[in-house]
């Protein structure tokens, strides 16, 4: 097989992103360059102060990758960029630059949406097989997708209000353990036990979630817990809070795979990072034979090595894109 690399970008949030990917599967090189500790002080991601990141770091991270390579200019196939959803400001840095070496150096640019580089991560750990069903599990999205053949995607379900990652980082912060949540929800939880009454959030036949029910009886509870001068017990209640998420996430995706007859799963986002997560779904799958694959946690969260899985597969396609290409800040995978 002919060896074809993708320059792939990635800014949609608050990661710098750089890599160059070989045939969709074959990681080259990867620069990432976070700014978790810059947001840390303020609780969370600020918009602004992410795309004024971006600006200062982007050309030193296209250079890095391409020096860690040993690859040219012309030995790249084509530029692949996140152009949503995401933050509009950060996806415009990554985009801007994107454009600019698509333009110099003749390269066809090819658009990736945020969602279907998440899925393609799994194809680095091993050829994903079709059809299947992918949970996508992250900060700002909650989505099961049905998908037939490569880049070929149907939503059938998603979250009517707070992404998974969402309601993690808003349960750490009522229980005061600190950004960001997900890890450090998933840390205690590991060395509590199930012990709260909590609801089972939106635990019905569809394959749609809601978060928002939860997270308002944790705050709740919490609220009520102190007006009764008792101490809450963090790890307890990050752990009956994880039994929850993870119970019904694994009970809807085993559920969307036997309704589709399909025999293969996918874990993608940055949620996939948690450890109660990746183990009962690999449980689940296990009894139900269907087969799994989950990416390593350098490839959960966000990566410009899973846009270059993506985008050889779109290029592949014939999926191109012309300068005009604009940022999206929301949009639907298809």
């Amino acid at each position: 097989m002919k060896r074809e690399y993708i320059l792939a970008i990635e800014s949609s949030c608050d990661e710098t992103s750089v890599s160059i990917v070989e045939n969709g599967k074959k990681d080259i090189a990867t620069v990432v360059l976070s700014q978790i500790d810059i947001h840390k002080k303020f609780g969370g991601v600020v918009p602004e102060v992410a795309s004024r990141s971006h600006v200062e770091n982007i050309t030193i991270v296209i250079e890095e990758c391409l020096e860690k390579s040993e690859l040219t200019m012309d030995q790249i196939d084509a530029i692949a960029v996140t152009y949503g959803p995401g933050l509009i400001g950060s996806l415009f840095i990554g985009l801007q630059a994107a454009k600019t070496l698509s333009f110099l150096y003749d390269k066809p640019l090819i658009p990736v949406h945020h969602i279907a580089g998440h899925i393609y991560a799994n194809n680095l750990e091993k050829e994903m097989e079709f059809p299947l069903i992918a949970l996508v599990v992250s900060g700002g999205h909650t989505d099961l997708i049905y998908m037939k053949n490569h880049y070929e995607f149907e939503k059938i379900g998603g979250t009517l209000d707070d992404a998974v990652g969402e309601a993690y980082d808003k349960v750490a912060r009522v229980m005061d353990i600190g950004y960001p949540g997900g890890p450090l929800v998933d840390k205690l939880a590991k060395q509590g036990e199930d012990s709260y009454k909590l609801p089972i959030p939106l635990d019905d036949d569809s394959f749609d979630f809601s978060f928002s029910g939860l997270k308002s009886a944790v705050i709740n509870l919490v609220h009520n817990e102190s007006q009764r001068g008792n101490e809450i017990v963090k790890e307890d209640l990050a752990n009956t809070f994880q039994n929850r998420v993870v119970e019904v996430l694994t009970k809807k995706t085993i559920a969307a795979a036997k309704k589709y007859n399909v025999n293969n799963l996918v874990l993608a986002g940055g949620v996939a990072a948690n450890s109660g997560l990746r183990e009962e779904l690999a449980l689940q799958a296990n009894k139900n034979n269907i087969n799994l694959i989950i990416p390593s946690f350098k490839y959960c969260t966000d990566n410009a090595t899973m846009i270059g899985a993506a985008g050889y597969f779109a290029y592949k396609k014939g999926i191109r894109a012309s300068l005009n290409l604009n940022s999206k800040p929301t949009d639907s995978i298809k």
